[in-house]
């Protein structure tokens, strides 16, 4: 019986993805093999006996990541899951930041102590060129951020007639598959920034990003341009916004971060991060991360890991149930040497295996012809780096 312990309301439609014959799922568990959670913030004690904890989301900055990795502790998130929530945001964010819909509304619904509907409908007349504006079609759109939400954004600014260009340093070979032919590839963030019209971001807050946007990328801005934020508040540093706005440099900023300083703005535009609270975004994450936790789990494999590396090896075939070992370790030289003489020592055969690392964290997945002994295990857990030994 694996036991999942749950934080925050997770979806039902996730959480009846586990096999109740096989998984305990409840949120009062106290010995978990994995953690579900969604905006949680896990502390480090909290994470106990758990092997794996998975983000019904796809930022991952309220879960100890770093701890985890020290102590072999695999962390999920469901990248792409809530993509076409955020996709759509973003088109309301252009239309928003682009015509006068928001003082409109505003106007229209303060006229209430007009009673004559002839009056109320020459006054709206009226004063309709307030709140005009410009159309979307024909400007030029930089994404900031070309994976699973970057590349949606950027097939639709495509369908809507928007000229799309493209920064990502660190695009992978899956996400340029997805990316439409149309949209322009640049090498440079500072010369995107200089020939768009609107900016969306779509980046992770990791050191490299947090404070990417700053003073110097707003100098690089033509005036006017219009700044979408549905990624991550620290990517943009505050002080150099309001500075850019202040210049007029930045005509408007459409985000999912409210501050305070933002309250009073007309150039402004902050919603309570919503980016992602749709049903069927909520649904998406919840089925994945306990997929993705199953398969854990159950075969050992790692699928949109954001601390170790993806890796999976199918069952061999006519391999006796519970002869598989999951072993993660310190990526340094000889440890797949010293962990097979080990099972060599105690004759115990290699069926099949796979071995990868990312960064400081190796994985390695063996199946075996015979169950390796409590002694055998012991052994390969003494071996120097080797973090966590688990027999699946």
């Amino acid at each position: 019986m694996h036991n999942i312990k749950t934080y925050n309301q997770i979806s039902p439609l996730g959480l009846n993805r586990f096999p109740k014959s096989s998984y305990h799922v409840a949120a009062d568990i106290s010995d978990a093999d994995a953690i579900l959670l969604r905006s949680h913030k896990l502390a480090t004690e909290e994470l106990g006996s758990a092997r794996a904890i998975a983000r019904a989301g796809a930022g991952t900055n309220n879960v100890p990541v770093d701890a985890c990795t020290e102590q072999g502790i695999v962390v999920f998130n469901t990248p792409g899951a809530n993509a076409n929530a955020v996709k759509e945001l973003v088109l309301c964010g252009l239309l928003l930041a682009s015509r006068g819909i928001l003082p409109g509304i505003d106007f229209a619904q303060s006229q209430n102590d007009i009673d004559d509907h002839a009056e109320l409908s020459k006054l709206m007349e009226q004063e309709k060129k307030r709140f005009a504006g410009s159309e979307i079609a024909g400007k030029t759109i930089g994404v900031v951020g070309l994976g699973a939400i970057g590349s949606l954004v950027a097939e639709m600014a495509i369908s809507l007639g928007m000229k799309v260009q493209g920064f990502d340093p660190a695009l992978s070979v899956e996400a340029a598959w997805r990316l439409p032919s149309k949209v322009k590839r640049i090498e440079n963030l500072n010369s995107l920034m200089a020939s768009s019209d609107f900016i969306t971001l779509h980046l992770p807050a990791i050191d490299a990003t947090r404070g990417m946007i700053n003073r110097e990328i707003f100098d690089a801005m033509r005036p006017g341009t219009c700044l979408i934020n549905f990624a991550r508040d620290e990517i943009v540093d505050a002080d150099a916004l309001l500075e850019a706005l202040e210049s007029n440099k930045l005509g408007r900023y459409v985000c999912d971060f409210p501050r305070k300083e933002f309250m009073a703005r007309n150039d402004v535009i902050a919603m309570p991060h919503i980016g992602a609270s749709t049903r069927e975004a909520e649904e998406n994450c919840a089925v994945m991360a306990a997929d993705q936790l199953m398969d854990f789990l159950e075969n050992g494999n790692i699928r949109n890991s954001v601390n170790f590396p993806a890796l999976a090896l199918d069952r061999v075939e006519g391999a006796a149930k519970g002869t598989r070992l999951a072993i993660s370790n310190r990526n340094v030289p000889k440890m797949l040497g010293q962990i097979l003489a080990v099972l060599s020592d105690q004759n115990i055969n290699v069926l099949d295996m796979i071995n990868k690392s990312r960064n400081d964290i190796a994985y390695n997945l063996i199946d075996l012809e015979s169950e390796p002994s409590a002694e055998s295990l012991a052994a390969i857990a003494a071996i120097e780096n080797v973090i966590k030994v688990t027999l699946i």
